[in-house]
């Protein structure tokens, strides 16, 4: 069982910033893919932006512009940079990790913006 070790959540104000940052505990793995993904009270979870261990990155619509993901593949670790985030950002974001043997997701973490 690998653990994602998940921070950077938080309350902001809109317009503000946040950096979430994301890594497996554990090593002796290959990660293909990583990601955030969000749920909102009462929405269905939906990807935030994803970048594969090639550097190639997905980026929702809503989100598009506003952020910044990035991967550290000598320590396994994904960031997100949210900017200019506005109260329907909040939401509880969730990493992924795709390897070739299996996929695991955070227990997630609180990001709030007030207007």
């Amino acid at each position: 069982q690998v653990d994602l070790v998940e921070s950077g959540g938080g309350l902001v104000q809109a317009g503000g910033s946040l950096r979430l940052s994301c890594a497996p505990s554990g090593n002796g793995f290959s990660i293909n893919r990583m990601g955030w993904l969000r749920q909102a009270p009462g929405k269905r979870r939906e990807l935030v932006a994803s970048i594969t261990s090639g550097g190639t990155t997905t980026y929702a619509d809503s989100i598009k512009g506003r952020s910044t993901i990035s991967m550290d593949g000598a320590k396994n670790t994904v960031s997100l940079q949210l900017n200019s985030l506005q109260p329907e950002d909040t939401a509880v974001y969730f990493c992924e990790v795709d390897t070739d043997d299996w996929t695991q997701w955070g227990q997630g973490i609180q990001v709030t913006v007030s207007s």
